[in-house]
């Protein structure tokens, strides 16, 4: 999506109703279909979900808490999900580079992450 809308095929508009809520704008018709073989209709579901429900959540949640408890732990909040997004990366990567051989099983332990 990132390419689509670097090359301008593909943009985000905010409608400015009463809450707020992005819009996917865009000829991008085959092109997604080509990029992600999914519709139309499935990328608009999917822009919904992720940007509309989850990443404004995301940021409702954090909202409410610094409310609550003030904005002095929001360094320590970003420096840790850094660390636990960089150790999901190399688990991933281990996964990845562990599926090669057949025999080398390896186990993402999530829990911690």
């Amino acid at each position: 999506m990132k390419k689509l809308t670097d090359s301008k095929d593909l943009w985000v508009e905010l409608k400015p109703d009463e809450p707020g809520y992005m819009v996917l704008k865009g000829t991008y018709g085959e092109k997604i279909h080509k990029t992600f073989r999914v519709t139309r209709q499935g990328v608009r579901w999917r822009f919904q979900r992720l940007f509309n429900q989850v990443y404004v959540e995301a940021f409702l949640t954090i909202l409410m808490i610094e409310k609550i408890f003030g904005t002095q732990l929001r360094e320590y909040a970003v420096k840790i999900s850094k660390q636990r997004y960089a150790l999901r990366q190399e688990a991933l990567q281990r996964n990845i580079e562990g599926q090669g051989d057949s025999h080398n099983s390896t186990k993402i332990e999530t829990k911690n992450l």
